[in-house]
């Protein structure tokens, strides 16, 4: 799965640390999301998409 989720993180100038504690979760879970090493449970998916006002669709796709 492919993941835009860096970029919003940058664009709203959050560390991996800022976010993580947003939404509930580890520094590490952040960054293996980004790193495309691990993908979300839908339930994270829908906070982070939350958290950022935009579509699941938006920060997550299939690659391809």
């Amino acid at each position: 799965m492919e993941s835009s989720l860096r970029e919003h993180r940058e664009h709203e100038g959050l560390s991996q640390g800022g976010l993580a504690e947003a939404v509930g979760v580890t520094r590490q879970t952040i960054n293996a999301i980004e790193r495309e090493r691990y993908d979300p449970s839908l339930e994270l998916a829908l906070k982070l998409a939350n958290h950022f006002d935009c579509p699941v669709e938006e920060l997550f796709w299939l690659e391809g």
